[in-house]
């Protein structure tokens, strides 16, 4: 893997058209969406046309997989959902894999984060079910952050009683999740993965699950090869994820740690980086260019 990842875009050392992809999978905010939460409106013709082609596009995300297929629905029939950062995996409405968390461990993440707002921090939890996500907290400031990534939530009185397959903690920070709230959750590093999916966001699951982990499932389930898939990310959830394609991109507004980590670099999720890099490397002209 080379120190700096080399701009796609810019080197003609392999012809357009010439890869042999057959999975394409992208994170979704600050790589697929730009700023304003849009997908590009060149992403659906070119969806018809991977299709054509047999190549799968499954969507990687920390979003909750109703949120995911509510975006995608005009196209969803046969697309893979890589939900709640790895941890919950769905075609057709049939589960592929999930890996839930121990109410034990969520119920401790709700009463540590009762803690830290009794302590003054501006923290929220969601409790990441397989039906809905939770929440007790019920400010619309707050909310209308979950709405965002959760179309199927609920307000309950306490969560470490709700009856559904938690699969993910995710804790929502006004201010920087990097370097307050995930400090604080250092007492379940060492058994539990802690990990910034955004500026904003800390999710802990269980040590196996990641983007990455699913990935590697999927590939293994449809006999294809890190040659053949092509990943795009741009946060420190997506690490993983990269590891596992041959065809590996940061965006250029990607996290530091994501550029280095990568083996090219995308233009920007403002510039519609990942359309045009599919496209790019699959032969694939885009209405407009």
């Amino acid at each position: 893997m080379p120190a700096t990842p080399a701009p796609l875009l810019d080197t003609p050392a392999q012809p357009a058209g010439s890869a042999d992809i057959r999975l394409i999978v992208t994170d979704m905010d600050g790589t697929l969406l730009d700023d304003t939460q849009r997908i590009p409106d060149g992403l659906w013709p070119m969806l018809a046309e991977l299709r054509r082609r047999g190549v799968l596009f499954s969507p990687a995300s920390g979003r909750q997989y109703a949120t995911l297929a509510r975006q995608f629905a005009e196209v969803a029939e046969g697309m893979v959902f890589i939900a709640e950062n790895g941890t919950y995996v769905v075609r057709d409405g049939v589960e592929l894999s999930s890996d839930p968390l121990e109410r034990s461990v969520a119920a401790d993440l709700a009463r540590t984060v009762r803690r830290l707002v009794a302590d003054g921090a501006d923290v929220g939890a969601v409790v990441c079910g397989k039906r809905s996500a939770y929440v007790e907290r019920t400010d619309e400031a707050f909310l209308a952050e979950v709405r965002k990534y959760y179309v199927e939530h609920r307000i309950v009185e306490d969560v470490t009683a709700v009856e559904d397959d938690v699969i993910k903690v995710a804790l929502f920070d006004f201010g920087s999740a990097e370097h307050t709230t995930a400090p604080a959750l250092e007492a379940f590093t060492a058994t539990h993965r802690v990990v910034v999916s955004g500026e904003h966001w800390v999710d802990v699951m269980n040590r196996t699950a990641d983007k990455g982990a699913a990935l590697r499932g999927l590939q293994r389930e449809l006999g294809i090869t890190p040659a053949q898939t092509m990943v795009f990310g741009d946060y420190l959830n997506d690490l993983e994820m990269l590891d596992a394609a041959e065809w590996s991109f940061a965006m250029s507004n990607a996290h530091p740690e994501v550029l280095r980590r990568a083996r090219h670099i995308a233009p920007s999720n403002n510039d519609h980086g990942v359309p045009r890099t599919v496209a790019r490397v699959l032969g694939i002209t885009l209405p407009g260019r």
